[in-house]
């Protein structure tokens, strides 16, 4: 047996035999860290850059409607192959897997590409678009700036961490992530205030810490480390190979895109009430975040385990896996929701000592931190559905948190409830959400036949 025959058994009996709670914790532990880190590097940001003032802060949520779009092409073409790539792994057809794996690296940075041509033409009216006001503008420009250089490389990163993940080489991704996010973190107060860059300092630490995330992402694919690996006569010339990932991806562009979007929205709904409205949210976004990625790094610990094995026919660990996710992520994203309720004031004034933005701040991150108890249900169950390939289920549900829920709701509440309407949109919308995605997932679970008899 060859170097790359064991790589592929150990693979197997990994994610077949190894006991199905045990196996997800040992996958969604280093996703939580990953998650974490990069959440905590992209809230450095806004504590550093509200150093500079509330405009300053306002212009950080402005341009992380910028980042969501590359993130979406990432999380599109890393979702969408990596479903393929582990259930063609549970069928034991690596080459076909590694064809998903090299194309939809390609994609995601000619889409990457792409889009930083498009926002440089057309900076300033999209950041007014997104809605920066005047004297927003002015820092969000200098922020997108490095942004919308290394975006391609965030889609990339992005694809190439999901590839990793749906091996169950969850480790290997947390390291590429963690690193880069510990250098924007060290690199915010030196470019800022040491180099005296401003605003523009914390977006040239965010893009060189894209850069490392990536290049030691991609090297963990050049080594002995993973079953996939990347080769130019992988990458297919068929279209079938692109449509697939996009196909399953999809719900993974209708949730990153409809997260944009729904940010947009936000923050014309806050503009008539000032840039600290505009900031406060922009602080809650990355808080509530905070607590949301313990019940997606679960999640995102379900997805290979529940791919792979129902590629291999082992339909019961699926059904394991899921009711043991949700109930641990639950558990867990409790812990966290509590700890933030109790604390709620302070952890705001830690971001900015201003009063409006205190105020507005302190009632929607307890709002947030009340929804927070129902929202790993939907993760997983989205996860989930994403995960075995079905592809209308996934996508509904994609659509719903910050779609189908959310932008009614945003645009209907503001106008009847004002600023209360802007804080209490998207605890809603979580709860709509939760309680259809029970429904789905159950509903799904009954139908799953018997495990299949291995040849």
């Amino acid at each position: 047996m060859d170097k790359q025959e064991a790589l592929e058994e150990e693979q197997y009996r990994k994610m077949a035999q190894t006991p199905v709670p045990r196996l997800i914790i040992s996958l969604s532990i280093p996703t939580i860290i990953s998650m974490l880190v990069t959440n905590i590097y992209n809230t450095a940001d806004t504590y550093f850059v509200s150093r500079l003032g509330t405009s300053a802060a306002g212009a950080v949520g402005i341009v992380f409607a910028l980042m969501a779009f590359y993130q979406a092409v990432g999380f599109t073409c890393g979702h969408g192959s990596g479903s393929f790539v582990s259930r063609l792994y549970g069928e034991k057809e690596p080459e076909k897997a590694f064809s998903y794996g090299n194309s939809a690296f390609l994609m995601s940075l000619v889409l990457g590409a792409v889009i930083s041509v498009v926002c440089f033409c057309f900076l300033n009216p999209l950041l007014m678009f997104l809605g920066s006001t005047e004297t927003i503008l002015p820092y969000a420009r200098q922020y997108a700036f490095w942004i919308l250089l290394a975006g391609p490389l965030l889609s990339a990163s992005c694809t190439l961490n999901n590839l990793l993940r749906y091996e169950g080489r969850a480790f290997y991704a947390m390291i590429g992530l963690t690193v880069g996010g510990i250098m924007n973190m060290a690199g915010d107060p030196i470019f800022m205030f040491v180099f005296k860059m401003g605003v523009s300092g914390a977006g040239l630490s965010t893009a060189l810490s894209q850069l490392v995330s990536f290049l030691i992402l991609l090297s963990m694919f050049f080594t002995d480390r993973t079953v996939m690996k990347f080769r130019p006569a992988y990458v297919s010339r068929t279209r079938s190979i692109y449509t697939d990932v996009l196909k399953i991806g999809s719900p993974s562009l209708a949730r990153q895109g409809l997260s944009a979007l729904s940010t947009i929205l936000l923050n014309r709904a806050a503009k008539p009430y000032g840039d600290p409205a505009i900031a406060a949210m922009s602080i809650v976004g990355r808080l509530a975040f905070f607590i949301a990625a313990v019940g997606i790094g679960m999640g995102q610990g379900l997805q290979p385990v529940a791919s792979f094995n129902f590629g291999a026919g082992k339909y019961s660990r699926v059904k394991e896996g899921t009711y043991f996710t949700t109930a641990a992520g639950t558990l867990a994203m409790s812990v966290f929701a509590i700890l933030v309720l109790i604390f709620t004031e302070p952890i705001i004034t830690w971001f900015r000592d201003d009063p409006e933005v205190i105020a507005i701040g302190t009632v929607a991150l307890r709002y947030q931190c009340l929804s927070s108890f129902f929202m790993p249900a939907s993760f997983c169950a989205n996860m989930l559905f994403q995960s075995v390939g079905r592809a209308r289920e996934a996508f509904t549900m994609a659509c719903m948190r910050t779609g189908i829920f959310y932008i009614p709701l945003i645009l209907l509440l503001p106008r009847a409830l004002g600023i209360t309407g802007i804080e209490i949109t998207q605890p809603i919308a979580d709860l709509l959400t939760a309680a259809v995605s029970i429904f789905l997932a159950l509903r799904f679970m009954r139908s799953l036949p018997e495990d299949r008899t291995e040849a």
